[in-house]
């Protein structure tokens, strides 16, 4: 798929229609993510609050006139972007007077990033470890916050004893390209552990919905990718789940970013400031109801079951947004990490890195 829109996408009253949503859920409660404190609404019974930038946007746009056209560049078929169709079914958008299209993307990471950097997307959602590696690069696209964590998965053929780390030392892997997050994440697990991730192990390429059967065959020994695959994956009791992108150390590491054309940071702050803060009160909503968000979802095209989708959303952690200094630590650590694994050229600084490409849109 090419980073243009379809000439006829299809309408929100299709979506609503497929997918019978026709009132909003209550929340549950839970609480927004510290990082994110004092810089968006606090949870609330109804989500009808005015939203805190909507007056700036309507100010640009005249009072009453209409909503600012925006177009935002996702994956339909990615769980960790349930926030964007959820911001658009429940309001969030044009609460903050914004009127959203969706372009589905499906080319490369530098195409993506070249279409918002040119101007053909305003913004995009995506996951750090294979933007990193292009926005080294130079593109002028600023990332303005961190979405949520999770969704990577590593899971082993128990068959084949692979169910830890160290047991697949000598073993294949089976990933959809070679610069796959799930590859630099898992590659980065086991650098940590004292396994060569170029050397001790090999990673085979495989058409994505065919990375569980290259493993029944026995071709490989272990599969690394994301969310719904590899939840639903997972579900098959002759696999085991290995790691995730949440283990250990990285429970609080943001993995999925919203990054937006830098001309549109530097020239119009309030629509920027308006599309995160949207994105984030509804990552906080898809938190406090997974059930929501994976209806919202499965009516766009996502696949497995709404009970199945909710599962996977809550096994993520879309309570935290990892903003300013925090969000600016995680990018650096993720440089200095992907320079191990030889994604990063090691003269790159780390910190002056995630200074460039971080824009602080809400404070």
């Amino acid at each position: 798929m090419t980073d243009e829109p379809d000439p006829m996408p299809p309408t929100r009253r299709h979506f609503l229609a497929r997918a019978g949503l026709l009132g909003a859920a209550a929340p549950l409660g839970l609480l927004a993510s510290p990082s994110a404190a004092g810089l968006l609404p606090s949870a609330r019974p109804g989500w009808d609050a005015p939203p805190i930038c909507r007056a700036a946007v309507g100010e640009a746009a005249g009072a009453g006139g209409p909503l600012r056209p925006i177009r935002l560049a996702w994956n339909a078929s990615a769980i960790c972007t349930a926030a964007a169709p959820l911001a658009k079914e429940r309001g969030h958008f044009a609460r903050h007077g914004l009127d959203v299209e969706f372009v589905n993307f499906g080319g490369s990471t530098e195409q993506l990033l070249e279409a918002i950097a040119t101007g053909k997307a305003d913004a995009g959602i995506g996951m750090a470890l294979r933007w990193l590696k292009p926005l080294e690069q130079g593109f002028d696209v600023k990332i303005t916050a961190g979405i949520h964590g999770g969704c990577l998965r590593l899971l082993g053929a128990r068959s084949a004893g692979a169910t830890t780390l160290e047991a697949l030392k000598g073993r294949v892997i089976a990933v959809s390209d070679q610069a796959s997050p799930a590859k630099n994440f898992f590659g980065l697990l086991l650098a940590k552990r004292g396994i060569d991730p170029e050397r001790d192990v090999e990673w085979r390429t495989y058409p994505l919905d065919l990375l569980a059967l290259a493993v029944e065959k026995g071709e490989a020994q272990a599969l690394a990718d994301g969310d719904p695959r590899t939840y639903l994956w997972a579900k098959d009791e002759r696999l085991a789940e290995v790691a995730n992108n949440l283990s250990a150390e990285y429970r609080d590491r943001t993995c999925c970013v919203l990054a937006l054309r830098g001309a549109l940071v530097r020239d119009e702050r309030p629509v920027a400031t308006a599309l995160t803060r949207a994105l984030l009160e509804a990552g906080t909503r898809v938190a406090e109801d997974p059930a929501d968000a994976a209806r919202i979802f499965a009516g766009y095209g996502g696949k497995g079951s709404v009970e199945d989708l909710a599962a996977m959303l809550r096994s993520h952690t879309h309570h935290h947004h990892p903003l300013g200094a925090e969000l600016k630590q995680q990018i650096a650590a993720y440089v200095d990490e992907l320079k191990i694994v030889k994604v990063i050229r090691a003269r790159t600084d780390a910190g002056q890195f995630a200074e460039r490409v971080y824009a602080d849109v809400l404070s």
